[in-house]
């Protein structure tokens, strides 16, 4: 009880001093208005852009459900989280630059200029449903049961399962909530910063005491006992049997990953809200090399747990990382942990309320009122986020009934509207003539396919091949049908993106083609040590494997001689092509 007490306020004191710390920056900062309070006013830098972003992307669900996949099988699942780095570049160098031009504070304002405001209105639906009714509850409800192994709480209090786990949704969600709700996006990208570099030294600390513990009190040791008792669980190249097969990176997961990082809302506002160009890209890049630490921080712990418990299996995977972090994690260190982890959640949960109500604000609300002045907006955004909290919460403790996995539930259900609307932004950036009728009938045709034949039948599962190749099909019979239909319902005039009315400067980051190279060459490297050719066999690595990775950083080298090179050809025109722009409203 001391131990728990203990506990307890340490994580008040570590929670506190966030809280504390984001109020601060929050209160210099003086944000006003709707573009304040939604955007930060345009001023959050690259530090703080890639913390956000993580923090909204690496929530409780990938430490829990990703350690899980690998208790259970291998690292092929670590595909979701470092692949992730490709699309972080796509954002960077694509995406990124003509949001920012565009002046959008919401995915869907592009939509509507794109194609009409009924496309927009149902992409934005779709968002804010799949926000409010799958992923807050997820980050939820696994944020509870981490926080029940941790205290055992269910013991202490003497109550059920269920109304214990309710207990901790509700505590959590409510002062989650309270960050989006009173802060704003600047409070919410300052908190997610601070808990980012909290989480960092926690994930990376687990696997090391874990390896310690296996080696009994030698890293080495433990890390050789992996690498030679069971070398398959170190297999990131996943077979057909696999849940995440090797192929399905280049089909499905590949545009998955396009659209949530760039195109969801939650995650894309925060690079829109950066104080200029250079400092979105940087923040954004960033962000993908912590990516690329997922193999470390977020796999390796579950298959640690497997070493350990696998004389008493655990009887769901999902309880692999709370059992090896109430087992591991020093009695005085879990009060840090703790808060580290209900940071995490809180992250997670404001930011996606915050992403919510602004698309219910910008998307639904100032249309119907356009002579709403900015505290109107404020105050309608505050009331939606309040709802939305509400409806999370009610839903969350329906989880712990899924029959699988919680992590590909959510991959699952994610595909639900992810693949149609990556489909249409794509098509609408590369084509300037198609209408808004076949990206309309593209999101309908989508949803009741999906619906019918992948949740319903589940065809995957009949047919034996993967949801994620069922996805990338789905996607490339969207977009034959937006190219087949593009001149029968062709807009009047071609599309032109007009300039925001906005200043800033467009100016991209002198080292962002380097640094995107490099993310791709260690994404290569990690892939290669993670497979049978490198840790992932019985013999030890091949004797390809040096060859093979010196082979890729020499290709980068030259490619990122190549980029800096044309990068000094083109620095004097940089400003011009993309210039800083005042454009009267």
């Amino acid at each position: 009880m001391n131990t728990s007490l203990f506990t307890f306020l340490s994580m008040l004191f570590f929670t506190g001093l966030v809280a504390a710390i984001s109020w601060s920056f929050t209160r210099k900062a003086k944000d006003v208005g709707a573009h304040g309070y939604f955007m930060a006013s345009g001023g959050l830098n690259g530090w703080f852009i890639a913390g956000s972003m993580m923090l909204t992307n690496l929530s409780i669900d990938q430490l829990i459900g990703l350690n899980g996949d690998s208790y259970a099988h291998n690292l092929s699942s670590m595909a979701w989280e470092a692949t992730a780095a490709v699309s972080t570049i796509a954002l960077a160098l694509f995406f990124l630059p003509r949001y920012m031009r565009g002046g959008f504070s919401t995915l869907p304002e592009f939509i509507e200029k794109r194609y009409d405001v009924t496309t927009r209105r149902v992409v934005s639906a779709l968002m804010v449903a799949t926000y409010t009714l799958v992923l807050n509850p997820a980050s939820l409800y696994l944020g509870a049961i981490t926080f029940n192994q941790i205290f055992d709480l269910q013991g202490i209090l003497g109550w059920s399962y269920p109304a214990t786990i309710s207990l901790l949704i509700v505590s959590t969600g409510v002062i989650g909530a309270a960050y989006a709700v009173l802060g704003g996006l600047r409070a919410v990208a300052v908190s997610d910063t601070i808990n980012g570099i909290g989480l960092l030294v926690v994930v990376i600390l687990i696997p090391i005491i874990g390896l310690w513990t296996l080696g009994q009190g030698d890293v080495l040791s433990g890390a050789q006992t992996i690498m030679q008792d069971s070398p398959e669980k170190l297999n990131a190249i996943g077979g057909p049997q696999d849940k995440v097969p090797f192929g399905a990176i280049f089909t499905g997961m590949i545009v998955a990953n396009l659209f949530y990082w760039c195109t969801n809302q939650a995650i894309v506002q925060k690079s829109m809200a950066a104080k200029n160009l250079a400092e979105g890209q940087k923040g954004v890049l960033l962000s993908g090399c912590l990516k690329l630490l997922v193999p470390l921080a977020m796999l390796m712990p579950g298959v640690i747990a497997w070493h350990l418990f696998r004389d008493q299996p655990l009887s769901n995977s999902d309880m692999a990382y709370p059992a090896l972090v109430s087992v591991l994690m020093p009695w005085w260190m879990k009060g840090f942990f703790v808060a580290v982890i209900f940071g995490t959640v809180m992250s997670h949960f404001n930011a996606i309320i915050n992403g919510t109500a602004t698309l219910l604000t910008y998307d639904f609300y100032k249309p119907l009122r356009p002579l709403a002045d900015d505290q109107a907006l404020v105050r309608f955004g505050k009331r939606v986020s309040i709802l939305a909290a509400l409806v999370s919460l009610v839903v969350a403790p329906m989880l712990m009934y899924a029959p699988e996995g919680i992590y590909a539930v959510l991959r699952r259900f994610t595909g639900f509207f992810n693949m149609p609307i990556i489909a249409i932004m794509l098509f609408g950036f590369f084509n300037a003539r198609g209408g808004a009728f076949p990206a309309k009938l593209v999101l309908g045709l989508h949803a009741l396919c999906y619906a019918v034949f992948v949740l319903g039948l589940k065809i995957d599962v009949r047919l034996g091949v993967s949801f994620i190749h069922v996805m990338g099909i789905m996607f490339a019979i969207e977009m034959l049908i937006l190219i087949a239909l593009r001149n029968r319902y062709a807009r009047a005039e071609p599309y032109v993106v007009q300039t925001s009315s906005r200043i800033m400067d467009l100016t991209p980051w002198r080292h962002a083609g380097s640094f995107s190279i490099v993310l791709l060459a260690a994404l290569v490297s990690i892939y290669l040590t993670f497979s049978p050719l490198g840790v992932a066999s019985a013999a030890g690595p091949s004797s390809w494997f040096v060859p093979l990775l010196a082979t890729v950083w020499v290709a980068a080298l030259a490619a990122i001689s190549v980029v800096r090179r044309r990068w000094r050809q083109r620095e004097p025109d940089a400003k011009s092509s993309l210039p800083t722009c005042e454009v009267q409203s």
